[in-house]
């Protein structure tokens, strides 16, 4: 076997492009070894610097020029990250702009059926059955008409430290870019945003665009644990029902995703009620509830008796949680970490344990997952149903796995593209024992 040199950081390659892998970058090979390599397509022959060399069989890459272009190329939606500037000097959170839409989201649904597959050990026949024939990355209204732009209604800019100078991160990095525009941001948030601006004192500034309220600004001094104004409460809309929320907590961003993943949620619940398989006055729960809008997409098509307790670690979203549903008197808010409240669960009566396991649970984890401990969790108290809203493919994916062991089969998947032009995308998975 020839031993070929390692790659070195700096070192100026030329890659044939083969694939996509999770994280935003394709797959290439140098001479034998893997190399992720950023701001290029599946198809296409670029040249690239070598910005990561840990092992001989690894390495990354960024591109500096397209000698072989996909038909799938445009120029960049973000001059600040297209390819004549360097790749440490390129804004970071839209690193699939250089794509078409279609494009994109086919590569989304690539990674997505690939982590099923690889970590979550379901077939391609069985993830094609699922998804109603083949799995597709669904549009979220109006972004083919704007291009993908004008989407985010959340953005954090970072100060550097020692100009005082406000923009985003580059990719990868903790170097802040500055910027002149921040395309994929709604005008709200393009109206306060302090592009222009020098702010020393400050380390970051949240800007916030609720869809039924005012624009507003969060800022971070440095060593503060909170932001001044993030306890203040907000009004979002979503599809005509007014939630009340906590200015620094969690929402989703996109600006349809509220009404994208509740219409999901509740058309879900909808195809377990007309299968005979949910029960309105079951223990039924919502984990990481937050302000309590997945609860509400259950009432809405499970109907006023329906009983559900939202669980939340963070206080102020369980407040703003029995707030938005007031209304359904079979509605509880807690405050919980979520493998807490399962545990204890699994030490509650009999009679409890019984309407548990008639009982459907949806539950929307942070991006690592709901992970091994809670599905085990879930496992023992076998709940009739799963409704399970990711927004990462391959902590789905292991946590379909273990699901799976559990004794669960998943049963439908639906994939929204509420990132465009970066890597994300929400999926939505139904499993049933």
């Amino acid at each position: 076997m020839t031993n070929t040199p390692a790659l070195q950081v700096g070192d100026i390659v030329e890659l044939d492009v083969t694939g996509i892998a999770h994280g935003g970058v394709c797959v290439a090979r140098h001479e034998g070894r893997v190399v992720f390599v950023s701001d290029t397509i599946p198809g296409e022959r670029v040249r690239a610097r070598v910005t990561e060399a840990r092992k001989k069989s690894f390495a990354r890459a960024a591109t500096l020029e397209v000698l072989e272009a996909s038909a799938d190329r445009r120029p960049h939606v973000w001059p600040e990250a297209a390819l004549d500037r360097d790749p440490d000097e390129r804004a970071g959170g839209a690193e699939f702009g250089h794509i078409t839409l279609e494009r994109q989201r086919a590569l989304k649904a690539e990674v997505l059926v690939d982590a099923l597959s690889r970590f979550g050990g379901l077939e391609a026949d069985t993830i094609a059955s699922i998804s109603g024939g083949s799995l597709e990355v669904e549009a979220a209204p109006g972004d083919d008409e704007e291009n993908g732009l004008g989407w985010r209604t959340r953005v954090r800019l970072h100060i550097d430290p020692e100009s005082g100078v406000v923009g985003p991160y580059a990719a990868r990095s903790r170097t802040v870019i500055p910027v002149e525009s921040l395309p994929l941001a709604s005008e709200g948030i393009g109206f306060i945003a302090p592009l222009d601006d020098l702010m020393p004192d400050l380390e970051a500034v949240d800007l916030i665009a609720p869809s039924a309220d005012d624009p507003r600004m969060l800022v971070s001094y440095p060593g503060e644990r909170t932001r001044a104004g993030e306890k203040d409460t907000i009004q979002e809309s979503v599809g005509g029902r007014e939630f009340l929320v906590r200015a620094g907590g969690f929402w989703q961003v996109h600006r349809e995703a509220p009404n994208t993943l509740f219409e999901a949620v509740r058309d879900a619940i909808l195809e377990l009620i007309d299968a005979g398989r949910f029960d309105a006055g079951a223990t039924n729960l919502d984990l990481y509830g937050g302000a309590g809008l997945l609860a509400a997409a259950m009432a809405e098509a499970a109907g006023p008796t329906l009983k559900v307790t939202t669980v939340e670690a963070d206080a102020g979203a369980t407040d703003d949680a029995a707030e938005n549903l007031s209304e359904l008197v079979g509605a509880l808010a807690l405050t919980s970490r979520v493998d807490r409240y399962l545990a204890d669960l699994l030490k509650a009566p009999a009679p409890v344990r019984e309407r548990l396991r008639r009982a459907t649970v949806v539950l929307d984890p942070p991006r690592s997952g709901a992970g091994g401990e809670v599905c085990a969790q879930l496992g023992e108290l076998r709940p009739a149903n799963l409704v399970y809203v990711a927004c990462d493919p391959v902590a789905l994916a292991r946590d379909t796995k273990t699901l799976g062991e559990l004794g669960y089969k998943i049963s439908s998947l639906r994939a929204f593209d509420l990132f465009p032009h970066t890597h994300h995308l929400e999926a939505l998975a139904v499993f049933t024992r």
